[in-house]
């Protein structure tokens, strides 16, 4: 069952995904589809070639920027920027709960210059806490900003 929270005006993030969400993700006008999840963290999830080739039969585009319980590198945070910046679209990134594609995003954001209160209102929004990341928030917007 899908459960895709607006985050941004061009950012949802959601639990794990399966095939039948990816025909609603295409439905709702999502262009791509990022997934952070890895590969094998859980019995129960679809795995991500899988999605990858639904969302390429919808007509989405698809990339994967895996992010484990050891925490964010900052090239995943430039591979997020990256995906933002090449979609042409709405997009949709999951993991299992939606939290760290919430958590990368924001770091993304910041890492442009993002204000960190807006970047953490947003994420409040659609119910992610980036307390756990809010120092590396602030450290990467205001890197952003020099």
């Amino acid at each position: 069952m899908s459960d895709f929270r607006q985050v941004s005006e061009s950012f949802w993030a959601s639990p794990q995904i399966d095939i039948a969400d990816v025909a609603k993700a295409q439905a709702r006008g999502f262009t791509l589809v990022i997934n952070n999840r890895p590969e094998a963290e859980a019995n129960d999830q679809t795995p991500g070639d899988e999605i990858a080739a639904a969302v390429a039969d919808a007509g989405m585009g698809y990339c994967a920027i895996p992010i484990t319980h050891a925490g964010f590198s900052e090239d995943q945070v430039r591979q997020m920027v990256e995906a933002i910046d090449g979609s042409t679209g709405p997009i949709l990134a999951y993991c299992r709960s939606g939290t760290r594609s919430t958590l990368l995003w924001s770091l993304a954001q910041a890492s442009r210059g993002g204000d960190p209160e807006a970047i953490a209102a947003a994420a409040a929004g659609a119910g992610y806490d980036v307390t756990p990341i809010r120092p590396l928030i602030d450290m990467l917007a205001a890197r952003g900003n020099s």
